[in-house]
């Protein structure tokens, strides 16, 4: 896996043979986040249905948010706030550390966990966000969330939405054709200052195959 910042630099992978990520920033803004260590959210309930992870990709990826909040604990403390959102066996970290030290060291914690296939820093380095500023990033995560339910061409359950300062991050496992179409719709969100892909591409025969059948007559 090669993940691919705004600028064409390339990071290296966690580990060879993981999943094909890409990254790729639209727009302008900075990075950063929220205070405190946060789980991201997990698919439960009827979500699973649609959901293009296996069910036990999903329950590995719960595992793994759960997992990287003890480990941010023992390595950071209270020094910065770090979000953990697990897709896939991916780990994306967003939020802010005071120092490069504390940024490599969080990830360094979050490599350790079992089964994960790589990570994407993309932790800033700064000061926490404010309470009204964490409040912004809700209503905006809602407010693409909902963006996706009304395009008719897109599957709103497949993608993943975290948002840190008025910066929208996507996750899932999309065709180019979604992935483009995706950063579109979040991108004509009022208060959106940049878009950030970390999907994982897939064919449109790979989709097809995705698909509920329908059920024999």
């Amino acid at each position: 896996m090669t993940v691919i910042n705004e600028s064409g630099a390339a990071r290296a992978p966690l580990r060879r043979g993981a999943m094909a990520l890409v990254v790729l920033a639209l727009g302008a803004g900075t990075l950063s986040g929220c205070a405190g260590l946060v789980v991201g959210g997990a698919v439960v309930g009827g979500l699973m249905v649609t959901d293009r992870r296996t069910s036990g990709a999903q329950v590995e990826d719960q595992s793994i948010e759960l997992k990287a909040v003890n480990r941010l604990q023992a390595a950071l403390g209270d020094r910065g706030h770090v979000n953990v959102t697990s897709y896939n066996r991916m780990a994306l970290l967003t939020g802010e550390v005071t120092t490069e030290a504390d940024r490599a060291a969080a990830e360094q914690a979050v490599a350790q966990i079992e089964n994960l296939k790589s990570i994407v820093n993309e932790l800033g380095i700064g000061p926490a966000s404010s309470v009204n500023g964490r409040m912004n990033d809700t209503v905006l995560t809602s407010k693409v969330k909902a963006s996706f339910i009304d395009a008719a061409d897109l599957q709103a359950n497949a993608i993943k939405v975290v948002t840190e300062r008025g910066q929208v991050y996507l996750l899932g496992r999309v065709t180019e054709r979604e992935a483009k179409r995706a950063s579109d719709v979040a991108r004509s969100v009022p208060g959106v200052r940049k878009v950030v892909r970390v999907f994982e591409v897939i064919s449109e025969a790979e989709l097809a195959n995705l698909q509920p059948k329908p059920a024999a007559k």
